[in-house]
């Protein structure tokens, strides 16, 4: 039994020693300042930046601005008092659908994410 507790002893002064290590925290900070300084060499591409906003934020945006030069060309051809809001309506009805559509996307690219 002493050798026993005199191994426990030597694994507790091993394990002070290490939480204790006075240069543990200049480490990470230079790991993390390192990891820092990489990604700040990288350069910026539009398209992986593009391609970081979720689906959920991408189509509608997409779909508002499409729905406003429909409804402007839409109104500018049929000559009608009603035109601006059948317009109108149409890009609301859209949007609404590519936020489900952009959802649906957003959950399918996290499912492949957590699969892997």
């Amino acid at each position: 039994m002493p050798e026993s507790e005199s191994e426990r002893l030597k694994r507790l002064r091993e394990k002070q020693l290490t939480t204790r290590d006075p240069l543990a925290h200049e480490r990470k900070f230079q790991r993390n300042s390192s990891v820092k300084e990489k990604r700040m060499q990288k350069p910026i591409s539009l398209k992986e930046d593009l391609g970081k906003i979720p689906y959920s934020v991408k189509l509608p945006i997409l779909v508002f601005m499409l729905g406003v030069i429909g409804t402007i060309i839409f109104s500018s051809l049929w000559v009608s008092p009603y035109s601006l809001y059948v317009g109108a309506g149409a890009t609301v009805v859209a949007i609404i659908f590519s936020v489900v559509f952009g959802n649906a996307l957003d959950l399918r690219d996290d499912i492949k994410k957590h699969l892997k």
